[in-house]
């Protein structure tokens, strides 16, 4: 079996590295930060690159384009520290694609002129899908939906509401009547809102939404991965370099054996979260049961590898580690939100443990 990823997959990564590395520096990050944490601009350059439109059908104007290409573009993303939710586009892309292939959103969000958003989680959910208290009577919906990702400057949302005892999903536009939204910047310096809707109007996509919003989740969970190996092999490469550099006693920090074991584990952390990053990617288009499974088992790994990269990273640079004129400690932030998207470690280490079959362990 071949594991190379093919020509095409090695353009595309290698193309959105050159942008990261050209036109997203952390100079520049900083002053979308400053500014509120999500930028237009960006978002037509990441566009242009064709990578809003990466899950949206190439008749739509998209790149229909499949998990391993998103998966690394997601991780060069995470390597950049990019804030414009690019998991977003790839899940509400793939959401449309399935339930409205005609919507015109399709092609908004191919050609960037549209950020669209998903709009799940609750108060009191703890990242459960079918937790929802958002009603829906015939196309008009009622609730609060919290953390949804750069929801003050999204155009449209698609939104998960209960109807006849059922989760459905809806898509509501940014200036609907009745919808109002609060904005605030999170951890990494991103965006993010509470929305509020009563009484919105909204077109109804799926009057039997569950399945499809688990596959979101699940695709999210997967960005939140890939994201996450991006950002830890980055912080690894700086952590190295400034060992290298740093010196104590007239040599360098890095020829200290006890460090040197520590950046160990953390290289040992990372390439593991790889593989399962990769196992999870591979099966996002498996049965239901096999896909949710995998990408939980990958989900605890790699939260579990980016609260050590994370917190490893910070102590071996000393005190200008937590600095936030210093690019590590974003990294630190960004590691530690990351491993609470899309369900924390102890939310998918529960999720392994229900779908654990009798024949699971080592007396099977």
């Amino acid at each position: 079996m071949d594991f190379d990823f093919s020509d095409d997959q090695l353009q595309l990564r290698e193309a959105v590295a050159r942008w990261v590395d050209k036109a997203y520096t952390f100079e520049r990050r900083r002053s979308i930060v400053a500014a509120g944490g999500f930028s237009r601009e960006v978002w037509g350059e990441l566009a242009e690159l064709g990578l809003s439109g990466l899950a949206v059908p190439e008749d739509q104007g998209g790149m229909g384009m499949g998990p391993v290409e998103a998966m690394v573009v997601m991780e060069e993303l995470g390597r950049g520290l990019v804030l414009e939710p690019l998991g977003q586009a790839l899940i509400c892309g793939r959401l449309l694609s399935q339930l409205a292939p005609t919507s015109p959103w399709l092609a908004k969000l191919a050609a960037g002129e549209a950020v669209l958003s998903l709009a799940w989680q609750e108060r009191g959910g703890r990242y459960r899908a079918a937790h929802c208290q958002t009603l829906a009577e015939g196309e008009r919906l009622s609730g609060t939906k919290s953390l949804v990702a750069a929801g003050d400057q999204a155009d449209a949302f698609i939104v998960s509401a209960l109807r006849g005892g059922q989760i459905a999903l809806y898509l509501v536009e940014s200036g609907a009547p009745g919808l109002s939204r609060h904005g605030y910047g999170t951890q990494d310096g991103g965006r993010a809102a509470e929305l509020h809707l009563k009484d919105t109007p909204a077109q109804l996509l799926a009057a039997d939404g569950l399945t499809a919003l688990e596959e979101a989740l699940d695709m999210g969970a997967a960005c939140a991965c890939a994201e996450g190996v991006g950002a830890m092999d980055k912080s690894l490469a700086i952590t190295a370099d400034y060992m290298n550099q740093r010196k104590q006693f007239g040599v360098a920090i890095a020829s200290f054996q006890a460090l040197r074991h520590r950046l160990a584990d953390m290289k040992m952390q990372l390439e593991l979260s790889r593989s399962m990053s990769y196992y999870a990617w591979l099966k996002l288009l498996s049965p239901a049961a096999e896909r949710a499974q995998a990408v939980a088992r990958a989900k605890v790994q790699l939260g579990q590898a980016m609260r050590l990269v994370g917190q490893q990273s910070v102590q071996l640079h000393g005190g200008i580690g937590v600095t936030d004129e210093y690019i590590i400690s974003h990294y630190f932030k960004k590691l530690t939100q990351l491993e609470l998207s899309f369900g924390d470690t102890l939310h998918h280490l529960g999720q392994v443990s229900e779908r654990m079959q009798e024949t699971a362990g080592v007396f099977a």
